[in-house]
């Protein structure tokens, strides 16, 4: 999971929750809490490598995390408040989200081609209209800081289909993969916290994740410097796929 994350962006909330909970027997709230606490601990050990070698575009974080972090508070304000177990995504919002995520992932395997095609007005579009991108970059964190405090899904697979569509002309598939992770990890953070509160946690099995996914995120964040773009960018889409489809049978 941690090379996954490392090389994608995508997979700690997405996939290790579900992998709790049908591998380990995890009940969901024990899930979501040891997944946040997981999450918040590896995105920390990937944005202190990635932002060493300038990779990460703080001003797109910091966009995305005046929405984020307000509304993770929130949402763990009112689960505190209303003695709430997290809320698990119900069938309609599952079957939208997968079809967002296979949508953005085939956009992302077409990219070149469209590039090449001339269709790329859309995005050229967006970026020239500066003067809402950030309102709408705020929007996007807020919906994901809700999402993640309520299920620890969205961190990585959402947050990167956010910045492909608020900034597709900005970032390389290696940039992406670090902004996503970078603006994660204080979400993520204050979710773990919030959740460690309500005493879902798993520490022993926090443990057992962290021995191999630490050194398997390190390496990964390195290897995306090293790997071709189009391998990336397929390995990105590969795990929204992948993302896209549990959703829809979960459902």
């Amino acid at each position: 999971m941690g090379l996954l994350i490392g090389l994608t962006g995508v997979g700690g909330g997405s996939l290790m929750t579900p992998l709790l909970v049908l591998g380990f027997g995890q009940p969901p709230a024990v899930a979501v809490g040891t997944d946040l606490l997981f999450s918040a601990t590896t995105k920390l050990a990937a944005t202190a490598s990635s932002g060493f070698s300038r990779r990460v575009d703080w001003r797109i974080v910091g966009r995305l995390a005046l929405g984020s972090v307000p509304a993770c508070t929130a949402v763990l304000a009112w689960l505190w408040m209303s003695h709430r177990t997290p809320l698990a995504l119900d069938a309609v919002v599952s079957r939208c989200l997968s079809v967002i995520l296979a949508v953005a992932a085939l956009a992302l395997l077409l990219q070149p081609w469209l590039r090449r095609l001339g269709l790329s007005i859309t995005a050229a579009w967006l970026d020239r209209t500066q003067r809402h991108k950030l309102s709408f970059t705020v929007a996007a964190g807020a919906l994901l800081g809700a999402g993640v405090g309520l299920t620890s899904v969205g961190a990585g697979a959402l947050g990167v289909v956010a910045i492909l569509a608020l900034y597709p002309l900005r970032l390389t598939p290696e940039r992406l993969v670090a902004t996503d992770i970078a603006h994660a990890l204080p979400m993520t953070a204050i979710a773990a916290a919030g959740h460690a509160l309500l005493g879902h946690p798993d520490l022993r099995v926090l443990a057992c994740l962290l021995v191999g996914s630490i050194p398997g995120i390190l390496l990964a964040s390195r290897l995306t410097i090293r790997l071709p773009a189009a391998f990336t960018r397929t390995l990105i889409a590969l795990m929204l796929a992948v993302v896209s489809e549990r959703l829809l049978f979960a459902a």
